[in-house]
């Protein structure tokens, strides 16, 4: 797997297939790029597509300094990894907290940003409480992984990275999966690109966020993925795919009118 050298750790990343616009797939907390298997054959008949492994998960690095986990070194980090790649626009796709970097950088770099694939993820909270709450579960994810090393990730359908140790995990429940405000709620009627949100029927905790990043994105439409959790690209890989190489051909049109 390629490296990208990077001040906080190096990212590990692969790139499969070619063609425009390019497709950055971002995994969620606990997984790793390879939880985009089933996907990537369909996703690059047409398009290129690059995953990667946020720092900690994955083949990429878990150094020990907190600064290197944090959103902003995660979204630096994919800033890093397109210029490496030569991409100037992309559609981003992301699982759980992979769609909610997807969103941070669609609102830091929104000429990068051809289209966005959010998957069984939410845009944070508004609501103080809320995101404590939030927070203090993330909490409780890095002390479990500080006990029971990573036997304490859980077996959900998605987590088959192979990760280095539960160290790297850890911190990134303390820093990457922990949010400070409600900027990325706040920016969502701001997002202009085409948007398509995906979840499964069974992943009850994201169905109202779904909804509302549906109601407030502007050019955002909702699929849900019939007996499927949190993960419906890997529950049902071929519903999922053939909804995912529908929008990139989409966006490919688009992008090709513009």
């Amino acid at each position: 797997m390629p490296v990208l050298a990077r001040p906080g750790g190096n990212i590990g990343y692969q790139v499969t297939g070619s063609g425009q616009p390019p497709l950055l797939l971002t995994h969620g907390y606990g997984a790793a790029g390879a939880m985009f298997a089933q996907n990537l054959a369909a996703a690059s008949t047409r398009n290129q597509v690059v995953t990667w492994d946020i720092r900690g998960h994955g083949s990429s690095e878990s150094p020990a300094d907190p600064d290197s986990y944090s959103a902003d070194a995660a979204l630096a980090d994919i800033a890093a990894l397109l210029a490496e790649l030569g991409l100037d626009r992309v559609v981003l796709g992301g699982h759980s907290l992979g769609g909610y970097l997807s969103l941070a950088f669609a609102l830091r770099h929104p000429e990068q940003v051809a289209g966005l694939v959010l998957i069984g993820t939410g845009p944070g909270f508004r609501n103080d409480a809320a995101r404590d709450d939030w927070n203090r579960r993330a909490q409780k994810t890095a002390e479990r992984l500080e006990e029971r090393g990573l036997a304490a990730l859980g077996s959900s359908s998605e987590l088959h990275g192979q990760h280095g140790d539960a160290g790297g995990l850890a911190l990134a429940a303390r820093h990457t999966l922990t949010q400070r405000d409600s900027h990325v709620i706040d920016g969502l009627t701001t997002i202009q690109a085409p948007t398509l949100i995906i979840v499964g029927a069974d992943d009850a905790p994201f169905q109202g966020a779904a909804d509302y990043m549906a109601a407030k994105l502007p050019h955002a439409r909702k699929v849900v993925i019939a007996a499927a959790g949190h993960a419906p690209n890997v529950d049902q890989p071929e519903q999922f795919n053939a909804e995912l190489r529908a929008f990139l051909d989409e966006v490919a049109a688009a992008e090709e009118a513009a």
